[in-house]
């Protein structure tokens, strides 16, 4: 990576009960913040906004989201008051080719992307922008979006995607030390070979594994941030695992960088 070149980041988010219960996800996404050289802002993809179109929050003070329900008080209470960056959503609608709707009341910081950052930079102070994910075009879209991006890169502009590679609520076991499932291993497992050899065409056409990867991935919206930091790798670059493991039987915690 050339020094002035931001990382591409993508981190497993996994319950945003981390944000409350520290564990070795959380330190590891701390120490990853250690080693990042100061962004002037933060372009967070996060798999709890799926809109119709493209959307980018364009707000000067976004609003902290607790987009969950059924957890603690103390969760909801917390607020991550990170400035937006108007310029940066400006700068996001210019880069694509499609058409960019800028959010200026209904959206903020939602906890795919918070509960990220609060390790990442636990004192707010770095600018946060998000951007949606369309909900109707496919995989190959999203990568094909997301090249768009990579100007941003040598702009100081971290980009950061939020998800899960194995995502599958309906098959949890909420109990600490679950034994995962052989097909979330599975899959978990492809996912890093492919990204390894810099192959990422199986990873866009991830459906054609089979089942392990249709039990991982249920629904799309949670694997579609990670298409995105897979496309912001340049040529002279390697994907880094900094972070791995299987919570609750079938959510991958896998994380990892471009650079």
């Amino acid at each position: 990576m050339t020094s002035h070149r931001q990382p591409a980041v993508f981190a497993g988010h996994g319950s945003p009960m981390y944000a409350l219960e520290p564990n070795r996800f959380t330190d590891a996404w701390a120490a990853l913040g250690k080693t990042l050289k100061r962004p002037d802002a933060i372009l967070v993809i996060s798999a709890h906004w799926v809109t119709r179109g493209t959307w980018v929050t364009a707000m000067k003070n976004p609003k902290t989201i607790h987009d969950f329900g059924g957890f603690p008080q103390a969760l909801f209470d917390i607020q991550y008051p990170a400035p937006g960056s108007p310029a940066l959503a400006d700068r996001v609608q210019e880069l694509l080719d499609v058409p960019v709707v800028l959010e200026e009341n209904e959206w903020g910081i939602d906890h795919g992307a918070w509960s990220v950052l609060k390790y990442l930079y636990p004192d707010a102070d770095v600018p946060v922008v998000q951007l949606s994910l369309d909900g109707s075009i496919s995989a190959s879209e999203h990568y094909h979006l997301a090249k768009q991006l990579q100007p941003l890169r040598d702009e100081n502009i971290l980009i950061l995607s939020s998800g899960n590679i194995v995502h599958n609520l309906r098959t949890i076991h909420w109990q600490e030390d679950a034994k995962p499932y052989p097909w979330a291993k599975d899959f978990n497992a492809f996912f890093i070979s492919m990204m390894q050899a810099n192959r990422h065409e199986p990873l866009i056409e991830w459906e054609k594994y089979g089942q392990a990867a249709h039990m991982s991935i249920p629904t799309p919206e949670h694997y579609w941030p990670a298409i995105y930091t897979l496309a912001l790798q340049r040529d002279d670059e390697r994907a880094n695992v900094f972070v791995d493991g299987i919570e609750m039987s079938s959510i991958s915690m896998l994380g990892f960088t471009v650079q």
